[in-house]
């Protein structure tokens, strides 16, 4: 984000607060306008990142040929309806075809699409069309939990709900058992 971009959002976070009737030059909200942009700078640093520079050269010819999966990956993501945040867990599978990427890059990849404003089902195919894209695998599975603030705190105030998403591509879309090995991979819990 660039100063004349951080500017403006000060600019229009000083008038919110005038029109909700606060007072934006009292002593506790005098840096308020700032802070909030430095925040959205790095709630919305996904749309600073490239799928390339995400992964860099981090995929390898490897003769694995069964699921690989990350899971509980931790995310923060904000609803493009409301501007409030949803946030959760998300687990990755894919099928290798010869090749595996870094670990690390997964965990990387759901960052990149869940700062910026989303929407869980459109995130979680994300996800699942950036593995598939970058590594050719036999099949990916993405599924997404998630809590929504814009459920629970305006609008039906269900403080209990969540939403669960999943896209499933390839042989986890087509064959039963590889699609029900990953989801009982993923309802494991604890760490080994």
């Amino acid at each position: 984000m660039n100063d004349k971009t951080r500017n403006s959002i000060q600019d229009l976070i000083y008038r919110l607060l005038r029109e909700i009737g606060e007072d934006p030059d009292r002593q506790g909200l005098a840096r308020t306008p700032e802070r909030v942009a430095l925040a959205w700078e790095y709630f919305a640093r996904g749309y600073d990142l490239r799928l390339e520079d995400v992964v860099g050269q981090a995929c390898f010819d490897e003769k694995y040929d069964e699921v690989v999966s990350v899971k509980d990956i931790d995310f923060f993501s904000m609803c493009e309806h409301h501007l409030l945040p949803f946030f959760g867990k998300v687990h990755v599978g894919y099928l290798p075809d010869g090749r595996v990427i870094g670990l690390s890059k997964i965990p990387r990849i759901v960052e990149m699409y869940a700062r910026r404003l989303q929407v869980q089902e459109r995130m979680t195919v994300q996800i699942a069309d950036a593995l598939m894209g970058v590594l050719e695998p036999r099949g990916v599975a993405v599924v997404v939990e998630g809590v929504h603030l814009c459920m629970q705190m305006r609008g039906v105030e269900k403080q209990n709900s969540f939403v669960t998403t999943s896209h499933l591509l390839g042989a986890f879309r087509s064959n039963q058992k590889t699609r029900a090995e990953f989801f009982r991979i993923i309802a494991m819990r604890g760490p080994l």
